[in-house]
């Protein structure tokens, strides 16, 4: 990997965590320092294009820090017919156990990883279940995300919540608690796949 390709993969990275920091923080100082990691990308990728810093950053700022469609992972973990939630600390609902993948995973990788660090299960994905597009699926993002939905199959439905949700829990379908925007749609449709009222896998088709 040559010298130019090393500060395109480290501004695109930086660029990334910028992105993800903006989107997910409500905390002004947080904000502050997610937008000084997004003058360093633009630094980085001056140097790789020969232009100024300023041009590339006004550029990043004025499309959102929209870069391209960004990947998250969601886990559907099934016990006696009920659905695995975690209870969200930043909106306080209950949504699928995901989040965005990591540079160098694999989707199913992703999948796996969140159900981990978020409800303390360990299990093997057994299907793709959809590809959601996040304009499409009402999910309140300020950047656009394709959620990939996996099932996964755990021999331990032993829950163990991490410090990074409230709460996790199964549930039935008629006693769905307060759920995430987009996944007050996504798990009902899940639900209907699984009964056989919908394809699988689920894709958007064109408009």
């Amino acid at each position: 990997m040559n010298e130019k390709q090393d500060l395109d993969d480290l501004a695109r990275e930086l660029r990334a965590i910028a992105a993800y920091g903006l989107n997910f923080s409500s905390n002004p100082h947080d904000e502050e320092r997610y937008r000084a990691v997004l003058s360093v990308s633009a630094r980085l990728q001056a140097l790789s294009e020969g232009q100024p810093p300023e041009v590339l950053l006004q550029a990043f700022q004025q499309d959102g820090f929209h870069m391209s469609a960004m990947p998250s992972t969601e886990a559907v973990v099934l016990n006696e017919g009920k659905i695995l939630l975690v209870h969200r600390k930043d909106d306080g609902l209950w949504a699928l156990p995901g989040g965005i993948t990591d540079p160098g995973e694999t989707l199913a990788e992703s999948a796996l990883r969140e159900l981990w660090e978020e409800a303390g299960v360990r299990g093997q994905v057994t299907r793709l279940l959809g590809i959601f597009d996040s304009r499409l699926w009402q999910s309140d993002k300020r950047i656009h995300f394709y959620h990939v939905l996996f099932q996964v199959d755990a021999d331990d439905l032993t829950l163990l919540p991490s410090s990074e949700v409230a709460d996790a829990a199964y549930f039935a379908e008629d006693q769905l608690p307060p759920l995430s925007a987009g996944h007050h749609l996504r798990v009902p449709f899940v639900f209907r796949q699984l009964r056989g009222d919908a394809g699988i896998p689920y894709f958007d088709l064109p408009g």
